[in-house]
């Protein structure tokens, strides 16, 4: 059974995060298994973030790590370590980090995320405590 082990997961930084693909390369030729992918993300404290979306997947997010709000195209939602999020193909989203940060584990019934993941030019948004 191939496993990934954290020191093995190297991120890349995205607008406004650091993205890895633990999936990437030669374990997911040794899985022989193209139908999905897996991104940890990492968003430090403060972090403006640009929605995106996903085209041709769903995602499927659980919040591991501090507390933030989802936003979905408009609609903001406070999210906190545990939950879930589940967000339908090309709807504008992005998650935005709380004062601790968060870091977040996606799910894509879509072995490419490199090219199903579309940056939106929309203004920055930023977390503000809820109401």
């Amino acid at each position: 059974m191939p496993v990934v082990t954290g020191d093995a997961v190297r991120f890349a930084e995205l607008p406004g995060r650091l993205s890895a693909d633990p999936l990437a390369g030669d374990l997911r030729d040794a899985a022989h298994d193209a139908s999905a992918s897996v991104r940890v993300v990492r968003i430090a404290p403060g972090s403006p973030r640009t929605p995106h979306r996903h085209p041709r997947s769903a995602e499927v997010t659980w919040i591991a790590e501090g507390e933030g709000i989802a936003w979905e195209d408009g609609t903001r939602t406070p999210v906190a370590a545990g939950d879930l999020i589940l967000l339908p193909a090309g709807v504008p989203h992005a998650t935005l980090p709380g004062p601790s940060g968060l870091v977040l584990v996606c799910f894509f019934p879509d072995p490419d995320l490199a090219t199903n993941t579309e940056e939106l030019d929309a203004p920055l948004l930023t977390w503000t405590p809820p109401p």
